[in-house]
């Protein structure tokens, strides 16, 4: 294990020792009360999954009483240097994926291929997250038309309940352009978005 590695292991067992003393509190309510306050800030877009953005060390205690066991990152390592999060949730015993999407250059078919394939393979309950939310919106409103058919409207309804914001132009040209490609003899003519 890397210097590294071990460092932010021994700080994140630290922080998850202080958020379960915290969470004991002074009576058995304290824990229940911690877990509902870190939940407001996720959605519940399906049973089993929690969406929303950041986590943080102190959370992983809350989001276990929860019953979270996996945590499915959606930013890359860059957005947080100060902060291994792979190595906390793993240090605090919950599975870890990361998939990340920078940006709108990421969002494609083949990360939504991926973002399926994590939701389908989480094996018990799930917290989906990037920074805010919006980039898991985006790949679950892309998941709903590419993957299950759902109509433009029906997918962008869908993101939206998962955490879509602003990105909803970038998903609105994508689903645009692949109808395009879907219905043009002629796909160079769909390169723009259609």
């Amino acid at each position: 294990m890397a210097m590294d590695a071990m460092k932010y292991a021994r700080v994140a067992l630290l922080a998850l020792a202080q958020a379960g003393a915290a969470l004991a509190g002074d009576g058995k309510d304290a824990a229940p009360a911690q877990a509902a306050a870190v939940l407001e800030r996720f959605r519940t877009p399906a049973e089993g999954i929690r969406s929303g953005g950041r986590i943080q060390a102190a959370d992983l205690p809350a989001l276990q009483a929860a019953g979270i066991v996996r945590v499915i990152d959606l930013t890359p390592d860059a957005e947080t240097p100060d902060f291994d999060e792979a190595a906390v949730v793993r240090a605090a015993g919950l599975h870890y994926a990361n998939l990340p999407i920078a940006g709108p250059q990421d969002i494609d078919r083949e990360a939504v291929l991926a973002f399926d394939a994590l939701l389908a393979g989480s094996g018990g309950p799930t917290l989906v997250h990037c920074a805010s939310g919006n980039r898991v919106g985006a790949l679950a409103a892309l998941r709903a038309a590419w993957l299950h058919g759902a109509d433009e409207e029906a997918a962008i309804d869908e993101g939206r309940r998962w955490g879509l914001t602003g990105l909803e132009p970038v998903v609105r040209q994508r689903l645009r352009q692949a109808r395009c490609i879907a219905d043009a003899a002629d796909v160079a003519a769909c390169a723009d978005g259609g």
